[in-house]
C-alpha cells in the first residue's frame, strides 16, 4: 500500500501541549542548575542526532520547545518527520544561549523520541505486511493529552488512525452488544441514532456473529482476537460487504499471517501505548 501524505499538525496544538511540558519542568524557580553553572552571556551550538535505527517523528514540538523557551534559539532542521533514521543521522543544529538550549533540551528530547518511537513501532508492523492490502492503523489506547500527537506519529510511521475519539464514529463493542440485547438491534439502533456520513462498526467474537452483522449491514466488522484461520473463514464468508479489521493482541510474529488472511485492517494498541522510545540524543559541539 503506498504512503499517503502527512496531515499537517496545528502549532496551536503544538504549542499548548509543549508549554505545559515545559512549565511542568520549570517549577517554581526555572532551570536552576543552568542558571548555576552557565554565564548568562555565554553560547552555545546543539547537535541532536539519531543514536539507533527508526523513523522520526515530532520534530515541530521538540522546535516549539527551543522557541517557547528562547525565540533568538537558531535551529536548523536536518531532518523531517517520516525520515529513516541510522545511527549519527543529523535530526536538527540548535545554536545560541546556552541556558536557553540547556533548558528546553530534555522536553524536546521528550517528545521527539517519544513519538518517534511510536512511528518506528508502527513502521516495523508496516513493512512485515507490505506484501498485503492490509492497513495498521492505531486506537484509542493513547498516552492522555497526546492522542492527537500519537496518531501523527502512527502515520509517519505508515499506518493510518482509527476514531480519534467517541465522536468520530459508532463503535459497537461487545459490552454495547450485551446491553442492547444483541448484534443485530445494537446496530438498527446505531443506524437509526447516527446520520449518513457517520460510519458503523461492530466488533464479533465468531463467525456466527459476524453472519449475524452482516445481515443488517454495517460498514466495518472488527474481528476480534481470532486467529488466521479463523480470519481466512471471516473474509470468504464476508465476499467484500463490509470493511474487515483484526484486532486483539498483535504482534510483530502474528502480524504477517493476520494480513495475509486477507482482512483490511489490523488495529494495534501497542504501537500507542507500550512502543519503546527512539533513542535520540542531543550533544554540545565543542571547538
Amino acid at each position: 500500500m503506498s504512503a499517503s501524505p502527512l496531515p499537517e499538525l496545528s502549532m496551536i496544538m503544538v504549542d499548548d501541549v509543549v508549554k505545559a511540558a515545559l512549565l511542568e519542568d520549570f517549577g517554581r524557580a526555572g532551570d536552576i542548575t543552568s542558571q548555576a553553572t552557565i554565564p548568562a552571556d555565554a553560547s552555545a551550538t546543539g547537535v541532536i542526532a539519531a543514536r539507533q535505527e527508526g523513523v522520526l517523528a515530532g520534530i515541530d514540538l521538540a522546535l516549539s520547545a527551543f522557541r517557547l523557551v528562547d525565540p533568538s534559539l537558531d535551529v536548523t532542521v536536518l531532518a523531517q518527520d517520516g525520515d529513516k533514521l541510522e545511527p549519527g543521522k543529523l535530526i536538527a543544529r540548535i545554536h545560541g544561549p546556552a541556558r536557553a538550549l540547556l533548558s528546553a533540551e530534555r522536553v524536546a528530547l521528550n517528545f521527539l523520541s517519544h513519538l518517534s518511537g511510536v512511528a518506528s513501532a508502527t513502521n516495523a508492523f508496516q513493512r512485515k505486511i507490505a506484501h498485503t492490502n492490509a492497513t495498521i492503523v492505531c486506537t484509542r489506547k493513547t498516552t492522555p493529552g497526546l492522542r492527537s500527537f500519537e496518531k501523527y506519529a502512527v502515520r509517519c510511521g505508515g499506518g493510518m488512525n482509527h476514531r480519534f475519539g467517541l465522536d468520530d464514529a459508532v463503535l459497537i463493542k461487545d459490552n454495547h452488544i450485551a446491553v442492547a440485547g444483541g448484534v443485530i438491534p445494537a446496530i438498527k439502533r446505531a443506524r437509526a441514532f447516527v446520520g449518513h456520513l457517520v460510519r458503523i462498526e461492530v466488533e464479533v467474537d465468531t463467525l456466527d456473529q459476524l453472519k449475524e452483522a452482516l445481515s443488517v449491514k454495517p460498514d466495518v466488522v472488527m474481528l476480534d482476537n481470532m486467529g488466521p484461520d479463523l480470519l481466512k473463514q471471516a473474509v470468504e464468508i464476508n465476499k467484500g460487504q463490509a470493511v474487515l479489521e483484526a484486532s486483539g493482541t498483535i504482534t510483530l510474529s502474528t502480524v504477517q499471517a493476520i494480513a495475509e488472511s486477507g482482512v483490511d485492517i489490523i488495529s494495534s494498541g501497542w504501537i500507542t501505548h507500550s512502543a519503546p522510545i527512539l533513542d535520540l540524543g542531543l550533544d554540545i559541539e565543542i571547538g
